[in-house]
């Protein structure tokens, strides 16, 4: 099961995820995502569990935990998306003049 760990505080590493999770059991992956410039943690992240049970004993568990002062969310992590949006494609003005 994919989590999404949300309001992280920005000195959380991938290990300091990682940690927070194996307590629940075993933990596949934990990457915390960076900000591709300046390479500063976004404040939030993912982790994956392979054994739902684990996984969801981990949600109950962690959310609301309060970690580096910052109060945290778990939940499922969606799917990701195709965001592209058609008004942002091309140029013009799209007829509104």
């Amino acid at each position: 099961m994919n989590l999404y760990v949300s309001n992280l505080g920005f000195h959380v590493s991938d290990e300091d995820l990682k940690n927070l999770f194996v307590a629940y059991g075993n933990v596949s992956s934990a990457k915390v995502i960076t900000d591709r410039e300046t390479g500063r943690s976004r404040g939030f992240g993912f982790v994956e569990m392979p054994v739902d049970d684990e996984a969801k004993k981990a949600m109950k568990g962690l959310e609301g935990k309060e970690i580096e002062g910052r109060t945290i969310s778990v939940t499922v992590a969606r799917p990701k998306t195709d965001n592209r949006n058609n008004s942002f494609s091309g140029g013009g003005n799209r007829g509104r003049w």
